[in-house]
């Protein structure tokens, strides 16, 4: 399974910003309408600044997963909902590599890639997570209540939950409330690739 995870080019191919933008942008403004929010008062509840908001809404910035974590909190949304879109009724759905929505940090170390149809109201959310060698990515707290379980197909990670840190070998999974700060450290040489449920109360 490492060696299948970890061929060349492993990292899904992102699509067009346009796409991504196209669905990002009138989520954002619709749910921020929809709260009476003015691009002030969200910049405020966010800490994102009130230039970035408007560049997202009109689709001309692609924000990194923290901005996205942000802003969802601020607006009272599960991250997904930020990126939703309409799902045709079916008894399966096939979610292509190719056509997969990859966000990534700022640096470019940490990817998290969907693993579930964007749906308006998830309880819960899977997610391919890879982190470079040397990588970091803290994270927010998450709405209170949230938990993650989360399993490492390979490499090696350091993972910190508040104060309290654990160190997780291929195969070793973690379940650990998410609503306090957390950050994932891959100290190895080689990517470490997980696995990711995220459950809201």
């Amino acid at each position: 399974m490492a060696n299948a995870l970890l061929e060349p080019n492993p990292l899904p191919t992102a699509p067009p910003e346009d796409d991504f933008a196209s669905i990002l942008g009138p989520n954002l403004r619709r749910l921020r309408v929809r709260r009476g929010l003015s691009l002030e008062r969200l910049a405020r509840a966010s800490g994102v600044s009130r230039a970035m908001l408007s560049q997202i809404e009109l689709g001309q910035s692609t924000p990194t997963i923290n901005v996205l974590w942000k802003v969802a909190r601020a607006v009272n949304v599960s991250f997904a909902t930020l990126l939703s879109q309409d799902v045709k009724a079916s008894s399966a759905i096939v979610l292509q590599r190719a056509r997969a929505k990859l966000l990534t940090s700022q640096d470019g170390s940490f990817s998290s890639r969907a693993l579930f149809p964007i749906d308006s109201l998830p309880k819960a959310e899977f997610y391919q997570l890879k982190l470079a060698p040397g990588g970091v990515e803290a994270a927010e707290a998450h709405a209170p209540g949230t938990t993650e379980n989360l399993v490492v197909a390979s490499g090696t990670l350091d993972l910190s939950v508040a104060s309290e840190r654990f160190r997780l070998e291929e195969g070793d999974a973690i379940h650990f409330i998410a609503d306090v700060p957390h950050r994932y450290e891959n100290p190895g040489q080689n990517p470490c690739v997980m696995y990711l449920v995220m459950t809201y109360a």
